[in-house]
């Protein structure tokens, strides 16, 4: 199923300063509309490219020489010939099998493309596995956003076969693309004017506006500076104000205790907790990892579901009727504790029902349900490993300080065409 649901906001922004000051990072006045699967993303984002007139940013983690990486290649090229200024950032393990010509018909067009933390293959094997550029953000004439777990690779359709990924993003239209923009063109090492809300980053954000008119949205993202664990406090945060219910959907599922507590206490005091999982997953280990964690979380009343229908490879979730998140992040230790992620937080009761129906028919009909009591047969291996598996890798991020320490850097891309 292909959602694109949108909903216009027609609530005034407050004008008390001290409202304002209690709402910082929060933006009213937005349409944000919902992108489920390549079906309907990259006609979305496809279309706003063509229409750009000044400006393209573009980070990816993936993009592939395929028909999705093709299209993409040919309207970047057709904007910057027409004088539209592109810039494109990728990940350097993500995208490290681009080959040079494919990069060279873009920058020599004028598009301006950079790697994320490149480096050589040793032995034929990438070895820059961590502190990988995740994020997947699109900004078009710093007049609409895109901003999700989609990257630009044919495996995002529906006809890419079984392995095709079950996945969303959003399109945001309004104030709140002021923030992308600004966020998008600062992580891409272009100078910026300094906005209001940006010279206030050592306070900390609100993750509960005040105000909860619909179409309020906040850009929210790690790093590994500043911002270490600003989203998944934005997740322990809406959990500990739900009421009513919790839905999370999440490819890679693999939390700290304190998120893992904030689930359990919810179901505990009577929210309807569901999380979605995989059940179908590229990577075998993220199946397994959370599993570990069932026993744990069935115990106390939380629904789980594993989708076996393809890959799950969402990151979204949405707590009562108003609060919602999208983005780049997974709750595993890479995510949450190693990449560059970005999500927007969204309070907007339409798009909230939406998210909510669409993540209702994924578990109705295309999930398998976890049983509330699970055999008890080999529990005492399935805890030893379960400890073992849970703190190794929730240690697993500073084991990764003994590695070879690093600045991670963005390095243009030079055609090498004059040299033929």
């Amino acid at each position: 199923m292909n959602v694109a649901v949108e909903h216009i906001a027609t609530d005034q922004p407050p004008d008390d300063a001290k409202a304002r000051d209690l709402d910082y990072g929060w933006q009213p006045g937005n349409r944000i509309e919902l992108l489920e699967n390549g079906e309907a993303y990259f006609p979305a984002v496809f279309e706003a490219m063509r229409q750009a007139q000044r400006e393209i940013l573009l980070e990816t983690f993936i993009l592939f020489e395929d028909k999705v990486g093709h299209e993409l290649q040919g309207i970047l090229i057709e904007a910057a010939q027409r004088g539209v200024k592109v810039i494109v950032s990728l990940d350097g393990f993500g995208c490290g099998e681009l080959s040079p010509a494919f990069l060279g018909e873009l920058a020599d067009a004028g598009v301006a493309v950079q790697m994320f933390d490149p480096a050589s293959k040793l032995v034929g094997i990438r070895t820059n596995w961590f502190r990988r550029l995740h994020r997947k953000i699109v900004v078009v004439d710093a007049a609409v956003a895109f901003i999700g777990g989609i990257n630009f690779s044919a495996d995002h359709l529906g006809d890419f076969g079984p392995e095709a990924k079950q996945d969303y993003a959003v399109q945001v239209s309004g104030p709140a693309v002021a923030d992308l923009h600004h966020f998008a063109l600062a992580q891409s090492g272009r100078q910026v004017r300094t906005r209001r809300g940006w010279r206030r980053r050592q306070q900390r954000p609100s993750l509960w506006p005040t105000h909860t008119d619909d179409g309020l949205v906040r850009l929210i993202y790690r790093d590994n500076l500043q911002h270490r664990d600003d989203i998944e406090e934005a997740y322990i945060h809406a959990l500990s104000k739900a009421q009513k219910r919790v839905v999370i959907a999440n490819a890679y599922f693999f939390p700290g205790y304190r998120l893992l507590r904030e689930i359990r206490n919810a179901a505990r005091r009577g929210v309807q907790v569901q999380l979605i999982m995989q059940g179908q997953p590229d990577v075998l280990l993220a199946k397994l990892a959370a599993r570990m964690l069932y026993d744990y979380l069935l115990k106390d009343g939380v629904v789980i579901h594993e989708y076996c229908q393809r890959p799950l490879h969402g990151k979204v979730a949405l707590v009562d009727d108003d609060w919602s998140t999208v983005g780049s992040s997974n709750l595993d230790p890479l995510s949450l504790s190693l990449n560059l992620e970005a999500n927007v937080l969204i309070r907007d009761h339409a798009f909230n029902q939406q998210l909510y129906e669409s993540l209702e028919i994924l578990a109705r009909n295309h999930c398998q349900t976890m049983p509330e009591k699970r055999k008890p047969r080999l529990w005492l291996w399935r805890l030893t490993v379960g400890f073992l598996v849970f703190h190794v890798m929730r240690h697993f991020p500073a084991l990764t300080g003994w590695l070879p320490a690093h600045k991670p850097r963005l390095k243009p891309f030079e055609s090498q065409a004059h040299d033929h």
